[in-house]
This record gives structure tokens, sequence and C-alpha cells, in this order.
């Protein structure tokens, strides 16, 4: 499984506002509302100069909207989870099978998008993006 890049970091926070602020005032990135699947009341994207959205911020409510594996409080603090775009879906559900990792899968048929969901040793949630796999 080729890792491709990182996809984005998913940020926790009951101060959805402020932290948009602060990371777009400091990285100089645009704000925008998400898909429309996701509310933009709880959760907001900023994207870079090349249209990547590589902040995803969310509020605790998210979780009750959209439910995002692993635990309700992360183990990790305000970081829930990492996303790397990756390719060949198959061969990684084949390789988290053969180390007997748990994992979970999901799919937004809206944007083509496969997704993997497992945790490293530490509880870091990584989510593994495949972008028009079938």
């Amino acid at each position: 499984m080729p890792v491709n890049s990182l996809d984005h970091i998913n940020i926790i926070t009951s101060q959805l506002d402020a932290t948009c602020d602060y990371y777009t005032q400091l990285l100089g990135l645009e704000r925008r509302n998400p898909p429309i699947e996701l509310p933009p009341e709880a959760v907001q994207w900023l994207y870079d100069g090349q249209d990547r959205a590589l902040f995803h911020i969310t509020t605790p409510q998210f979780r009750n909207i959209y439910p995002v594996p692993g635990p309700a409080v992360s183990p990790t603090g305000a970081i829930n989870h990492i996303a790397l775009d990756c390719s060949d879906f198959a061969d990684t559900i084949a390789r988290l099978e053969a180390m007997g990792a748990e994992y979970s899968t999901n799919g937004i048929d809206s944007v083509r998008l496969k997704q993997i969901f497992t945790s490293d040793p530490n509880q870091v949630l990584l989510e593994l993006n495949f972008r028009g796999e079938r």
C-alpha cells in the first residue's frame, strides 16, 4: 500500500471559530464549509493554496452527527486522527488482516471515497483514504 501524502489532521475543539482563526491567520489557510454531508456549525475545513483541506476542525458534537470510530474523548488529546491519502484498498485490507489488526471501513459515495480506520499501539487513530477506488 503506497502512501501518497498526508491527507489531513483532525482537531477536536469546543472553540471552533477561535481555532479556525488561529490556523488561518498563522498559516494563511482559507476557511471553508465542508462537503454538503457535514454540518458547517460542527466542522470546518481549512485549505492550503493548492486547494487541499489540510485541517479538519471539529466540535465534540460532530461525533453525534457523523460517527467517527474510536473513543468519544481522544486519548491523544485534541488531535483525534491522522489521515493519509493512500492507494490499493484491497492490499491494505490484506495487510491489516495479516497483522491481526482491528479496523473498520466506510464509504462516501458522493465523493468516490473509501476509508479504512485503524488505531496504532498508542491509540492514535489512522484514517486511510482511497479516492476513486471501487
